[in-house]
């Protein structure tokens, strides 16, 4: 068990990893994943009501909304009000999913289920991560510096998976590596007129003391990333949404989009140079191990 200084510490690492400015707002506050910011509509039905570093998207739709990911455990009622702010209410999301279990992305998952009553639907790997509430990670079991509220999955699904409501469809893909069932969702939005392929990506990031060779943190680890990396670099894309605001400079395309409107968004580009980023980290470290 590390002191709280040393959860401090070591979030500070994963954010450096992550290709993250390291904004700190506050001591505990790393880049302001506990900061409120106003919610932002990106495109067609996806909104931005997640935190001023964390991102967490809301689907709407006519029979219900799909929520993609939360933040920090003491986030949740910040998430409510932002959902609310957008014009919609909590009670209509129907479908609640994650991209990776870690604290600062499913920390809220318990009280927007309660206060929501979505179902939970995570990617087999994740599963169990998610019941235990962070204490069966990989990684960061041991430190309960990063744990959070248990959540028992109401679906527990598989590559390729879609999840349709009112209209829209979401894939699923699995992108394992940074945790076992690390998801990347997929989904075409219509906006003014036109299709928008639009990927909610799972982190491809290492983070600091995961073992990918000798003695891997999980069995499979380095072939998972592979796989990942691969499949990140085949997904067609117009507009890439990240898990961390900084992954894709959300600050500063909701500025853009001021005049710019759905243009700002539009990055093609973006999760191919994003993965080859992260590959790059992962061949420097696997070269390392070896």
């Amino acid at each position: 068990m590390t002191t709280r200084g040393g959860v401090v510490r070591a979030v500070l690492a994963v954010l450096a990893v992550c290709g993250g400015a390291l904004g700190v707002s506050g001591q505990d506050d790393p880049d302001g994943w506990k900061r409120p910011t106003p919610p932002t509509h990106i495109v067609g039905p996806i909104h931005h009501v997640g935190t001023y570093g964390l991102g967490v998207y809301l689907i709407t739709t006519p029979a219900g909304h799909i929520l993609i990911d939360g933040a920090v455990p003491v986030a949740g009622p910040d998430i409510v009000r932002a959902i609310e702010a957008s014009g919609f209410r909590p009670r209509d999301v129907k479908i609640l999913l994650t991209t990776q279990a870690h604290f600062d992305h499913v920390g809220t998952l318990a009280h927007l289920k309660q206060v929501t009553g979505g179902r939970v639907l995570v990617m087999r790997g994740d599963d169990g991560l998610l019941a235990s509430g962070g204490k069966t990670d990989y990684l960061f079991g041991p430190d309960a510096g990063f744990h959070f509220p248990p959540v028992t999955p109401d679906e527990v699904i598989a590559d390729g998976h879609v999840v349709t409501l009112g209209g829209v469809s979401v894939t699923a893909h699995a992108t394992p590596g940074h945790t076992p069932g690390t998801t990347t969702w997929a989904t075409t939005v219509e906006d003014g007129g036109q299709a928008y392929r639009v990927v909610f990506a799972g982190s491809t990031s290492v983070n600091p003391g995961t073992r990918l060779v000798k003695q891997p943190s999980y069995p499979g680890i380095e072939a998972d990333y592979r796989r990942s990396f691969a499949r990140l670099a085949s997904l067609p894309v117009d507009i890439p949404l990240g898990a961390h605001s900084q992954s894709f400079d959300f600050h500063g395309r909701r500025e853009r989009a001021r005049t710019e409107g759905v243009r700002a968004w539009v990055d093609r580009d973006g999760l191919r140079r994003a993965s080859a980023a992260s590959r790059a980290t992962f061949e420097k470290l696997v070269a390392a191990e070896k």
